[in-house]
């Protein structure tokens, strides 16, 4: 199956035998807050038009606990998911199709949680809400309770099977490469990378118009940074979530990848963690 699918086929999809449950995560991770702005409202932005019959969820509340510790988007409790995502009408027989505002991030989040908790059938909108062209809906819909369980799977890294990956397979760093150099943090307490890393942003997986680059174009990117059949790789970024959309893209391309959900946010909030700086992995 498919990690990605268009929005043409959704369209398909959604008048078929089986229609998707579509959940919409529109979220952004910006300057705002730094600035005195007032952040991003994806409910807000849901309200005012979604595809017709999402559901919105919220990645800060719902794809993630809260801040500590174990970085800025830690796993959720995994009652707490399953009962959001009950509530959405995910069941485990249905097809579920999640999207964003169109960056991709959120909604990886979200295929990869509902992926490592067992749902069987969860692909991501290739280009988000504006590859859409059908008419959007401002009511909000009142699904069928689901009856999906999550129950974690393999594929979750921490800090020291990360550790430990740099060195024995691939570990990919999502975030841009300045801040793998540690030239910048706008976020977090320090500067750099995972020891071994490899940089590999996550932006440079899709074109301009926000989607995914083509399968071939994708497995060359990625065997140009030492990705082979049977690699073991993990990949992290700044806390967790453009981090999956580099494991959807490695899924697309065909290449298993393992995410460190806790990311630098979590490895430099320790200070007995080593870091790394300027353009090499080590």
């Amino acid at each position: 199956m498919n990690a990605i699918i268009s929005a043409s086929d959704l369209a398909k999809d959604l008048v078929g035998a089986r229609p998707p449950v579509l959940l919409d995560i529109r979220w952004q991770l910006t300057a705002a807050k730094a600035a005195g702005e007032p952040p991003f409202d994806g409910r807000a932005a849901y309200e005012a038009g979604h595809l017709p019959g999402a559901v919105y969820v919220d990645l800060e509340r719902e794809l993630a606990s809260s801040p500590g510790k174990a970085g800025r988007h830690p796993l959720p409790d995994l009652a707490h998911f399953g009962t959001a995502m009950r509530r959405a009408g995910v069941s485990s027989g249905t097809p579920v199709v999640v999207y964003d505002g169109g960056q991709g991030w959120a909604a990886a989040r979200a295929w990869w949680l509902l992926r490592w908790t067992g749902h069987p059938d969860v692909r991501v909108l290739d280009g988000g809400l504006p590859s859409w062209e059908g008419s959007l809906d401002t009511s909000v819909p009142a699904p069928a309770e689901g009856d999906f369980v999550p129950e974690p799977g393999a594929g979750l890294l921490d800090a020291d099977a990360a550790a430990a990956l740099a060195r024995s397979g691939v570990l990919l760093d999502a975030r841009a490469g300045e801040r793998y150099r540690g030239e910048v943090e706008p976020i977090d307490p320090v500067a750099g990378h995972i020891p071994g890393a490899v940089s590999a942003p996550t932006t440079e997986n899709v074109g301009a118009d926000g989607r995914f680059l083509p399968v071939g174009e994708l497995r060359a990117r990625f065997e140009g940074l030492g990705v082979t059949e049977g690699s073991r790789v993990g990949v992290y970024c700044g806390s967790g979530v453009s981090a999956a959309h580099e494991v959807l893209a490695l899924a697309a391309a065909g290449l298993p990848a393992e995410l460190y959900v806790g990311s630098w946010s979590e490895w430099s909030s320790d200070p007995d963690r080593p870091v790394a700086v300027g353009p090499d992995p080590q």
